[in-house]
């Protein structure tokens, strides 16, 4: 039994009772994306393939796959011409649909996309000066219900699979055009001059912050987020990967172990009566037990600090005693933190207000007078709902008949 499945998670998840790392297609095809190089070897294998050849074809199609961004088993070329239609016959290299493609005024840039078995879900690229962001999702919806984020007021309708969560890297990369160039000759020898680096690049981080709890996918992210930082895959480091958690405490220590990316509190509240109002599973692991896993966290340092984010809500968590127990906190626990405040994005229905920008500001001041790092983040996004807290597909706010119009409408323009 998975360790995952020692945690009951409420609301409707996933109908699957089994473990599965490939979404069955309608025309029977396996999709290789997602899987790592022995996985495609056993599938070769169980196809027909002799174990020499399966060994070497997987080797292959790895490489072409993650190192070129290739979907297209005749742009493989160094793969004997009469292997190629075998290999079309029976697989495939997907990316997830695009559904719709949104471009903020600041830049930002947001995806709905949708699964092959016809489930929505979002992600985000967020552009800086010295730096590109892939907020990416786990799951489709969320079960944490926590109350001021929009995409926690969906249901879980169940997890994204490997192959579409780095499905979100690979068309991001489409997307921004940067995938290596070059020979495939030589698969035995190291690639070096193929091997990602962030230089030059426009997507150079991740973060697990889209749709979902990815400590309640745990085994999928990880599997995703080991072939991002392969260094024969995509090669991303993991100092520029960053997991976000709400505290799936029994977990923690299991992320640092068996992925070892940054890692990322969803705080948003230093006592327990108003983190179990707005964070709710705080009510299983409290403040103090979250805090404790944080000073546990495998890899923690002043290097590689913990970001708390923190998000600011009007007479709710923002108070000059609220910034002082927060430093307080921190201390106690003598944890390598820093604390991203968050200014609220509001939506529909929404209880909650964002605070003031003096009331940010003075929290901000206090923090930093404690000797914690604590920058407020700029609102990215607003305008087509992919600021933090703000994704829920656009399926909920469309019907899908109005999607396709707009799909139809697009493209005879």
């Amino acid at each position: 039994m998975a360790d995952t499945d020692l945690m009951p998670i409420p609301g409707q998840v996933d109908p699957v009772p089994v473990a599965r790392d490939i979404t069955p297609r309608e025309d029977g095809r396996i999709d290789l994306l997602g899987l790592p190089r022995e996985r495609i070897r056993e599938l070769f294998a169980d196809a027909g393939l002799d174990a020499k050849q399966a060994k070497l074809r997987a080797k292959q199609v790895f490489h072409w796959l993650y190192h070129r961004g290739v979907t297209d088993f005749d742009a493989m070329t160094d793969i004997a011409k009469t292997m190629r239609p075998w290999l079309a016959e029976r697989f495939v290299v997907g990316r997830p649909e695009v559904v719709e493609a949104q471009h903020s005024s600041d830049g930002t840039r947001k995806w709905l996309l949708r699964t092959a078995d016809g489930h929505d879900f979002e992600m985000v690229f967020i552009p800086d000066a010295d730096r590109g962001t892939l907020c990416v999702s786990s799951q489709v919806g969320c079960t944490l219900n926590c109350r001021f984020c929009h995409t926690g007021t969906m249901r879980l309708v169940r997890n994204l699979t490997p192959g579409e969560i780095v499905g979100q890297v690979m068309l991001a990369r489409d997307a921004l055009g940067e995938w290596p160039k070059g020979s495939m000759a030589g698969l035995d020898d190291a690639e070096d001059s193929a091997h990602y680096t962030a230089d030059g690049r426009l997507l150079t981080n991740i973060v697990m912050m889209g749709m979902g709890e990815p400590l309640y996918n745990f085994e999928n992210v990880r599997d995703a987020l080991r072939l991002v930082m392969d260094g024969d895959g995509l090669a991303l480091s993991k100092r520029r990967i960053t997991l976000s958690t709400s505290g799936v405490v029994p977990m923690m220590d299991k992320c640092g172990e068996e992925i070892g990316v940054n890692l990322a509190v969803s705080l948003h509240a230093v006592t327990k009566e108003i983190r179990d109002e707005i964070v709710p599973i705080n009510k299983k692991y409290g403040i103090e037990e979250l805090l404790q896993a944080c000073a546990d966290y495998p890899g923690a340092s002043n290097a590689r600090r913990i970001t708390f984010e923190y998000v600011m809500l009007k007479d709710t968590n923002d108070t000059d005693e609220h910034a002082h127990e927060l430093v307080r906190l921190i201390k106690q626990y003598r944890l390598p933190a820093k604390v991203n405040l968050i200014p609220f994005n509001p939506w529909p229905g929404t209880p909650y207000e964002c605070s003031t920008p003096e009331r940010i500001k003075r929290f901000s001041d206090i923090v930093f007078e404690g000797g914690i790092s604590a920058p407020v983040r700029t609102p990215r996004g607003r305008d087509i709902d992919a600021a933090c807290g703000q994704l829920k597909t656009a399926a909920e706010k469309k019907s899908r008949a109005q999607l396709d119009r707009e799909a139809a409408a697009a493209a005879g323009e």
